[in-house]
């Protein structure tokens, strides 16, 4: 045989090839129905997907909503919300959605995951199973493995069944599992007297709920995690302010240190008032129609001024530690936050530093009121 012979051979056997194959067929619509049978593979996508023919080749479906009522030779891979196959399959199923339901039988192996899955035909190869609610009514001729809350059994099972369960397990009537049951759940299964295990059960049991000391060290976790997270939250308030707004930190710190003892008691008597009678004053306001508009201006002004209040505490404390220490005036965002993480710290010593708090937070809000005061109502 000459050189070009070959050649032609060669080149001839990728077009043979592709005249045997049978061509495929691809459809795609919002609400797509298919009654024509494919004599390949067939692929369909839509928003409402229903096929009712029978399918030569593999099956490939994506949409919203799918029922495929026609019998496919090969494979079956269907992705969405609701997905239904309603007719057998030679080959193997691939199904993952929010509810999956396959009414019959399968050839090879089916794996499926969603939040409902049901598979009533009974499976000629291995399962898989990942679901919230699991149910394998038909039986299966291979191994199989199922991951949910509440699974239900049913059939004739020829390998062993591993089941892990966060709910229960329940196996129905007449159900023969050839192979050995192992499962794990927080409670022993309901087995009936007229199902058989050929190869014994296996129970671990798995219980969900954490032990007391457990709960203790999430408790404590817990707790520390929100004060890890309310002291970032306060040093990054404080810092904003003492950076934005360095002159009213300067004139608070001021104040503090030029006042004497009665003008600082004045003061802090002042911000107590308010933080004390505003929520009696909003309780009457409510009680008539008229003043449940005002009351509501009112409580998000009280709600602000305390939130300003304990952080002009903070940055109080730093523009005092940088006095004393750094011997300077001027207050930066980053003696705010220093402030801030110091008494955030002394407020966590009990009976003392809750004392120190709240004698800081009625000073800053007494002083805050006589600065909108004057602001108000200057002098001149």
């Amino acid at each position: 045989m000459n050189r070009a012979a070959v050649l032609l051979i060669l080149f001839s056997l990728p077009a043979a090839a592709l005249a045997a194959s049978p061509a495929a067929s691809f459809s795609a619509a919002r609400s797509l129905f298919s009654a024509s049978s494919s004599p390949g593979n067939a692929y369909a996508a839509g928003a409402s997907v229903v096929l009712t023919a029978p399918v030569a080749g593999d099956l490939s479906a994506v949409g919203g909503s799918i029922v495929a009522a026609g019998p496919v030779a090969g494979d079956e891979l269907l992705a969405g919300g609701s997905l239904s196959s309603r007719a057998r399959v030679a080959g193997d199923v691939r199904a993952a959605g929010g509810s999956v339901s396959i009414e019959a039988p399968v050839g090879g192996d089916l794996v499926a995951a969603g939040y409902s899955v049901s598979a009533r035909g009974r499976v000629g190869g291995s399962v898989f199973i990942l679901a919230a609610d699991a149910t394998l009514a038909g039986g299966a001729a291979g191994p199989v493995t199922i991951y949910g809350n509440n699974v239900a059994l049913g059939g004739d099972f020829a390998g062993s069944v591993t089941v892990v369960a966060t709910g229960r397990l329940a196996l129905s009537a007449s159900t023969t599992i050839r192979g050995s049951l192992t499962y794990e759940a927080p409670e022993p299964a309901v087995i009936p007297p007229s199902a058989t295990i050929g190869g014994g059960v296996t129970y671990r049991n798995a219980s969900y709920l954490p032990s007391a000391d457990a709960s203790r060290l999430l408790a404590v976790v817990g707790i520390g995690i929100f004060l890890l997270v309310r002291i970032l939250g306060a040093l990054i308030l404080a810092g904003l302010l003492a950076g934005l707004f360095p002159r009213l930190a300067e004139k608070m710190t001021e104040r503090f240190f030029t006042e004497r003892t009665r003008g600082i008691l004045l003061t802090m008597l002042l911000g107590f008032a308010f933080l004390a009678a505003t929520p009696i004053l909003l309780v009457l306001l409510a009680l008539t129609f008229v003043g449940i508009g005002l009351a509501l201006v009112l409580l998000v002004s009280y709600a602000l001024l305390l939130l300003l209040a304990f952080a002009y505490a903070g940055i109080l404390a730093g523009g005092i530690l940088a006095r004393r220490i750094a011997g300077r005036a001027r207050v930066r965002w980053s003696d705010g936050v220093i402030g801030m993480l110091a008494l955030s710290l002394v407020a966590l010593v009990p009976v003392i530093g809750p004392l120190i708090l709240l004698c800081g937070t009625t000073f800053a809000a007494g002083a805050l009121l006589l600065f909108l005061f004057h602001f108000a109502f200057p002098r001149e």
